[in-house]
C-alpha cells in the first residue's frame, strides 16, 4: 500500500513537470509581439498585447515584458499623432490668421482650440508614460 501511494506522487510529480508553463505557453504570442513591435505596427501591437492578458493571466514574465513592449508602443503612437495635431495646429493659425470672413474666423478658432486641447492632452499622455517608465 506504501509503496503504491509512493509510485503514484512520483507519476503525478512527473506528470506535472512534464506540462508546460503559463509562460511557455505564451511563448508563441509573445514572439507575435515582439514581431509586431519591430515592424512598426502599434496598434497590432496593443491589440495582441491585449490577447495576451486575457488568455495567459497566470504568465507573469510574459507580461511583465509585454508591459514594457506596450508602453513603448503607445508612447510611439502617442508622438506620431502629437506630430499630426501639432501640423494640423499650426496651419489652421496660419488660416485663422489670413481669414477675413468673420463665421470662417470664428470656426477657425473653434477648430484651433480643440487642436490645442488635443495637442495638450496627448503632451500630457507623454508625460505619464515617461513617469511609469521611470518608475520601472
Amino acid at each position: 500500500m506504501k509503496k503504491t501511494t509512493l509510485l503514484t506522487l512520483a507519476a503525478m510529480a512527473l506528470m506535472a513537470s512534464c506540462q508546460k508553463t503559463e509562460d511557455e505557453k505564451a511563448a508563441s504570442l509573445m514572439n507575435k509581439i515582439d514581431s509586431l513591435y519591430k515592424a512598426g505596427n502599434y496598434q497590432a501591437t496593443l491589440n495582441a498585447i491585449t490577447r495576451l492578458r486575457a488568455n495567459h493571466p497566470k504568465a507573469v514574465e510574459s507580461r511583465e515584458k509585454a508591459l514594457k513592449i506596450w508602453q513603448d508602443a503607445s508612447l510611439k503612437m502617442t508622438q506620431a499623432e502629437i506630430g499630426r495635431t501639432d501640423s494640423a495646429l499650426q496651419a489652421t493659425i496660419a488660416q485663422y490668421g489670413a481669414e477675413k470672413d468673420l463665421y470662417r474666423k470664428n470656426m477657425l478658432r473653434v477648430k484651433r482650440d480643440s487642436l490645442q486641447v488635443r495637442y495638450d492632452a496627448l503632451c500630457g499622455t507623454v508625460r505619464v508614460i515617461h513617469k511609469r517608465q521611470a518608475e520601472d
